[in-house]
């Protein structure tokens, strides 16, 4: 384990590329449209491919610590948006309103019509895909937030046997 906390930007570099792949693959390979917060999921994992890069190359020169802090809350940012994601496919909350449309404003049927043709595509509460009863938003937020518990343990250099 102590080789992987040495290497921990490698391992959040490969985690974060292996999880963009997996999710442009699913979108443009097999037609699995994102929703509004599919897309905000994305967007830390970017973060994180960034912040390791430079991790990788400034360690030396101002210190990992920061860098890895940095990285463990872009991974516990995505694992947080998972989980409210699986939150609103599952019903215990409403999604933010770029999720739907809210028609009920329309005052006049161009405006209505407006709305409808301006409402997102694909909406949040509807899961696109599933394995095992677990959505992709919530196999995100489990990796992520295993990715983001390994980040903080290696940024303490925590010895532990898994």
């Amino acid at each position: 384990m102590s080789s992987l906390f040495k290497n921990s930007f490698l391992v959040s570099l490969a985690a974060s590329i292996g999880s963009l792949s997996f999710v442009f693959i699913a979108q443009f390979g097999f037609n699995l449209l994102p929703c509004v917060l599919c897309i905000y999921q994305r967007w830390p994992y970017a973060l994180v491919i960034v912040v390791s890069l430079a991790g990788l190359a400034l360690a030396k020169k101002v210190g990992e610590k920061l860098f890895q802090f940095v990285v463990a809350a872009g991974f516990a940012a995505t694992a947080a948006i998972g989980a409210f994601h699986v939150g609103v496919e599952q019903g215990w909350w409403e999604g933010l309103t770029g999720c739907v449309a809210d028609t009920s404003q329309s005052q006049t049927l161009a405006e209505l019509k407006s709305q409808i043709m301006s409402a997102p595509l694909i909406k949040c509460d509807e899961i696109a895909w599933e394995l095992f009863g677990i959505s992709m938003a919530g196999y995100n937020a489990l990796f992520a937030s295993a990715l983001a518990i390994f980040m903080i343990l290696a940024m303490f250099k925590i010895n532990t046997r898994i």
